[in-house]
């Protein structure tokens, strides 16, 4: 499999904000879209941003701890993924480790000479930055899309 060409949107889902990413079709770098408030109709914006972007796909930051393994923030982040995944239509939601990619983008930021406090406010979507980055290189390295794609429960009707 070569590159699929189209945008991507990488997120970052955390408890009070949700940093968003985007790249552009040939995949050539990741670059910070906005800062999503979490909660009510934050997966209605993350949609309306798929659509606006004309996404390919939505890559979603899976918090794993340190050994690998699945821990609460993992089990919140896989349930939103689902409700995302869930709410659109003709986009697939593919989950990847994130496991540093706060620190990452928090590194990045202060090496452009922000400061934490000045920084706050996009240290989400540099998260972003990083967890979508990570996921164009990997899959042009692999020559496959990267992490696992989230499987929508379907039921007896369409809604």
């Amino acid at each position: 499999m070569t590159w699929r060409r189209g945008r991507r949107l990488g997120v970052d889902v955390g408890d009070a904000r949700i940093g968003v990413a985007s790249c552009d079709p040939d995949g050539l770098i990741a670059t910070p879209v906005e800062t999503v408030k979490a909660g009510e109709g934050s997966i209605a914006r993350l949609v309306a941003l798929a659509q606006e972007y004309e996404a390919l796909e939505v890559v979603v930051g899976l918090p794993l701890g340190m050994s690998g393994r699945e821990g609460p923030a993992a089990v919140k982040v896989r349930a939103f993924a689902t409700a995302l995944a869930g709410a659109l239509r003709g986009v697939s939601v593919r989950l990847i480790d994130e496991r540093l990619s706060t620190v990452a983008g928090q590194a990045q930021l202060h090496a452009s000479g922000r400061t934490t406090k000045s920084s706050r406010s996009v240290i989400d979507q540099a998260a972003a930055v990083v967890i979508l980055q990570s996921a164009i290189d990997a899959e042009k390295t692999r020559g496959t899309a990267p992490g696992e794609v989230v499987e929508v429960a379907t039921e007896g009707n369409d809604g």
